[in-house]
């Protein structure tokens, strides 16, 4: 049975959350919701076109799920950004401690979740499609390892739609994230990372520079909620146009294999030539 101060702290807590619940339906979402079940295939295909069929339908849902989950992140963040501006120190760590430190870790570390998933998406996407140009000549050789953007370069370039697609992946979760973000996915995975609105850590730091050893004394100041969102807001609208893009290789590729399955050669795709 809980003592005086835990029912205390548990009303103290619902309170909290009831100030959010209301910051949270006075504020608009922001951004936008991925679609799914847009692409057209159609309903009887022949069996190589199986795995492609069955990828498409499990990546284009999950990348729209993962992505909408960005977007009520970031709302979410700036929701508890108003709860904050009212609380002291001691209530702001209690808030932090319950309800945002769990939330921003797992938002920090969508950006480069949603790029990796990405770049295994049109990987394979890619490769499989590849059939539908490559015909007999179609090699089941994809790497099994984990892909990035270089990685799935000979299976997907061929695609006209590819070009654009990388360079509006490109961005996202990339330095420029990296540094105002403090590499929280990297200290938080190997290290210490920032803290959420109360607490400095690397406080001290040992550095090599120029083969000599030295330490630096100071200290990193807490992520506020409010630059997390916002930094995750630039993350989110690079997602968006990721997607259209994405949406735009698809149905490149699914153009080709319905005209394979009617006869026709592709004009697209298949294997990049080894060099």
């Amino acid at each position: 049975m809980a003592d005086e101060f835990s029912r205390e702290r548990s009303e103290k807590l619902a309170k909290f959350y009831k100030a959010y619940r209301a910051a949270l339906d006075a504020k608009p979402v922001g951004g936008k919701f991925m679609p799914y079940r847009w692409w057209t295939l159609p309903d009887s295909l022949s069996p190589p076109w199986m795995a492609y069929s069955q990828m498409l339908s499990e990546y284009a849902t999950e990348l729209a799920n993962i992505i909408n989950d960005l977007t009520n992140h970031v709302h979410r963040l700036h929701a508890w950004d108003t709860v904050l501006t009212a609380l002291d120190d001691a209530d702001r760590h209690e808030v932090s401690h319950e309800f945002i430190d769990t939330l921003g870790t797992v938002a920090l570390g969508q950006p480069y979740a949603i790029k990796s998933r990405f770049a295994y998406a049109v990987g394979h996407l890619s490769h499989q499609a590849n059939q539908a140009t490559d015909g007999r000549d179609w090699k089941d050789d994809f790497p099994d390892k984990n892909l990035y953007l270089n990685d799935i370069e000979p299976y997907a370039s061929q695609w006209k739609k590819y070009r654009a697609f990388k360079l509006k992946l490109e961005p996202l979760a990339g330095k420029v994230f990296k540094r105002a973000s403090d590499d929280f996915r990297n200290t938080y995975n190997h290290g210490f990372s920032s803290r959420f609105v109360v607490g400095i850590t690397a406080t001290v730091k040992r550095e090599v520079v120029g083969g000599r050893v030295r330490y630096a004394f100071g200290g990193t100041n807490p992520l506020t909620v409010a630059e997390v969102a916002d930094l995750l807001a630039i993350e989110r609208d690079h997602c968006f146009g990721a997607f259209q893009a994405f949406q735009a290789l698809i149905e490149e590729q699914t153009t080709a294999i319905v005209a394979f399955e009617s006869g026709s050669k592709p004009v697209s795709g298949g294997r990049a030539p080894q060099v």
